[in-house]
């Protein structure tokens, strides 16, 4: 991406947005008030505001997601190919999945002590909360149940271990890969092309590498086009998500969302602040370097739509190099799921506490590794969280009426903290940028 673009934003850019977001909040209450009346029939303008949003929010996102495939594949090109030498990108790239896999387990062992900690599915007399049972066993007949239906269909053939990773990382076609959005399979894909380009005997093809130079300049300015749009975007997707939650709801799940959000802050503001640290970045400094891409991201709920802009972020804001970026950042936001980890984690043994299913420690150790594993197996499906959470349940012994009534009741919650865990799993992308550019001697700017 060039630094010297002449639409490259200013440091002040995120204002915007913060407003964005707080004028969509506010209105969102304000309709969530108005649209949940004592009759309970919601006025018909609501519904019609609600659409004209959906519909605006689906724009701005299937333009994100335009740009998503063509810039990650010419940026890891450009980045790679632009080498003389393959001499430490095995390093960088052990160095990226190290730094993955820890991440997440810091984050999954996090979620476990807060939820064990707060015990936010029990009463203050030690037995599952009454109320949140009712509220269980109601959200199985509720408007979310065929929702829940959908989810459960998708977990049926979603259970990926490590093997089944592997496996999707090698498309058997690349084109079909591309039009799905396969994350993992393009990247591989890239990342092999580019290694072929420089290991040829007499260089790097110099019409190819110029392509793709030269295609990742005109991707970003398309970026740069879509984002002006960002604003009235998040207006447009935060005043359904936050419409659409009960006033009641919220009542009764208030411990556990200050559960999740606890532990997310907790992994935000003091672990990976240290993980900053000790790599000798500022966090103050990183955190508004990246205030674009985090606020794209609570906004947006997608680690993947939020990739052209925590790309410019990176490399113009920090400066990590191209060939750092490219690589770490997409792949961060197909494996490296932190908050999605942490939430996994939090839900199932939240579920356990209101059902009074005690789970031993040797249960609670498989919750941790399947939300290890799975947060990185089904990041690519649709409501992957909850596919997620789904399996691991059912590895833990739940049984399946107790996945549905569980899984009923936190759909009702899910939006608003799905924008607040992906912003985490961005905010671990960009830490691990840093980070390893640091180790592999870059100078930043933070």
């Amino acid at each position: 991406m060039s630094g010297n673009s002449p639409n490259k934003p200013t440091h002040d850019s995120h204002w915007p947005i913060v407003i964005a977001l707080i004028a969509g909040v506010s209105m969102g209450m304000i309709l969530q008030k108005l649209a949940h009346p004592a009759s309970g029939a919601t006025p018909h303008w609501i519904q019609t505001v609600m659409e004209i949003c959906r519909f605006g929010s689906d724009l701005f996102l299937r333009g994100l997601k335009m740009v998503i495939v063509p810039l990650v594949i010419a940026s890891i090109i450009s980045g790679i190919a632009g080498l003389k030498s393959l001499d430490g990108f095995a390093r960088m790239g052990l160095k990226t999945w190290a730094y993955y896999i820890l991440g997440s387990l810091v984050a999954v062992c996090v979620g476990l002590f807060m939820v064990n900690t707060i015990k936010p599915g029990l009463g203050s007399d030690g037995k599952p909360n009454p109320t949140l049972a009712a509220a269980m066993n109601a959200a199985k007949t509720s408007q979310n149940a065929q929702e829940v239906g959908n989810v459960m269909k998708k977990a049926e053939g979603g259970a990926s271990s490590l093997l089944d990773i592997v496996r999707r990382a090698i498309p058997t076609n690349i084109i079909q890969a591309c039009a799905e959005g396969d994350l993992l399979a393009i990247i591989v894909v890239s990342i092999l092309f580019a290694v072929a380009m420089v290991l040829i005997p007499t260089g790097p093809p110099i019409v190819l590498r110029d392509f793709f130079n030269q295609l990742t300049d005109v991707m970003t300015l398309i970026t740069t086009w879509v984002m002006k749009f960002t604003p009235l975007a998040v207006v447009c997707l935060v005043i359904p998500a936050i419409a659409g939650v009960g006033v009641g709801v919220l009542q009764n799940l208030v411990p556990y969302v200050l559960t999740v959000v606890g532990a997310l802050l907790l992994h935000t503001l003091v672990i990976l602040p240290i993980v900053l640290k000790l790599a000798g970045v500022s966090p103050a400094q990183h955190f508004k370097n990246m205030s674009d891409s985090l606020l794209m991201s609570f906004s947006t709920a997608s680690s993947s739509a939020t990739i052209p802009v925590t790309m410019r972020c990176i490399m113009e804001e920090s400066k990590v190099s191209e060939r750092v970026a490219s690589f770490v950042i997409p792949l961060g936001a197909t494996v490296n799921m932190n908050g999605t980890a942490l939430y996994e984690c939090v839900v199932v043994v939240f579920a356990a506490q209101v059902l009074g299913i005690d789970l031993s420690v040797t249960q609670q150790f498989l919750v941790v590794l399947l939300a290890l594993v799975s947060s990185i197996g089904v990041a690519g499906i649709p409501a992957a969280s909850l596919v997620a959470v789904i399996i691991i349940m059912q590895n833990a012994g739940f049984s399946e009426d107790a996945i549905k009534a569980s899984l009923g009741l936190i759909l009702t919650i899910d939006r608003p903290l799905d924008m607040a865990r992906t912003t985490v799993n961005v905010f671990g992308d960009t830490v691990g940028a840093v980070v390893i550019a640091k180790s592999e001697g870059e100078k930043l700017a933070c």
